[in-house]
């Protein structure tokens, strides 16, 4: 059972990094490549935390803290940047 759980979340979550990086290649504006790069770290905080949750061990927990540091910080980073432009 938990095998095929684990395909499932695989599938659903390449699906979704897959559009992602499509995103940040062809968005049109800077706010959607950068959209597009926070829903890609979060993707990969998924990621983690699946694993870890398969493999019952806490090892990635700082990676994934980090990750969504950085993507929340770069997020805010741009919005005031485009926000001083307006």
């Amino acid at each position: 059972m938990m095998q095929t759980v684990l395909i499932v979340v695989s599938v659903i979550l390449s699906l979704a990094a897959a559009g992602a990086l499509y995103r940040m290649m062809k968005g049109p504006s800077l706010l959607d490549r950068v959209l597009a790069a926070d829903v890609l770290l979060a993707i990969i905080a998924a990621a983690l935390a699946t694993d870890m949750a398969i493999n019952s061990h806490l090892e990635n927990l700082a990676l994934m803290v980090a990750l969504s540091l950085i993507g929340f910080i770069g997020s805010v980073t741009v919005a005031r940047f485009v926000s001083d432009k307006r």
